[in-house]
């Protein structure tokens, strides 16, 4: 199953999205007892996972995702604490070492959702179409369409999506 997850899950609630540079800081990747670094293709296919922003390197995405949170679930905004937690519930899969898979409808979803499709691959939902998911870059789209699907990415980040916050797409999204 292409959403298992190692042994190594759950160390950390703090899932986050870095900036690949950040004021010339070198380290070593991999350290032992440290976070595990992880490289998706982009920001979509990284919130898809349950990430978010970085609250250092990457500060004004991380701003601009907190407000479009907060404005999204009808609440004021919370400390990066609480939207880990949230975000944990709504991805981890209890005692399954596997990612939720929420209910939704195709025509209700936000441009940079993910979803399961029925062939069992993940696709990226903009404007009317959907970009199956592939290691190198989206691939070729397919029409949108309706009804019931299985939303990949946690729905309080779909929230923040639904409020205004556009992720970072890689370049063959626009292709």
């Amino acid at each position: 199953d292409a959403y298992r997850l190692g042994p190594a899950l759950w160390k950390h609630r703090n899932w986050i999205v870095c900036a690949l540079a950040f004021k010339n800081r070198k380290r070593r990747l991999m350290t032992p007892r440290r976070w595990t670094e992880l490289f998706f293709l982009d920001e979509a296919t990284a919130f898809a996972a349950g990430h978010r922003p970085c609250a250092e390197c990457r500060r004004a995405a991380y701003n601009a995702w907190m407000d479009a949170l907060a404005e999204g679930l009808g609440r004021p905004r919370c400390r990066a604490p609480e939207v880990d937690a949230l975000l944990h519930r709504e991805r981890a899969e209890p005692g399954a070492r596997r990612l939720k898979r929420h209910p939704a409808r195709l025509e209700d979803l936000p441009d940079g959702a993910f979803i399961l499709l029925p062939d069992g691959a993940a696709a990226l939902v903009l404007r009317d179409r959907l970009l199956p998911w592939r290691h190198t870059g989206y691939g070729a789209p397919r029409p949108r369409g309706r009804g019931e699907i299985a939303l990949l990415t946690p729905p309080a980040t779909v929230a923040a999506l639904m409020a205004g916050y556009r992720p970072r797409l890689h370049p063959s999204a626009n292709a």
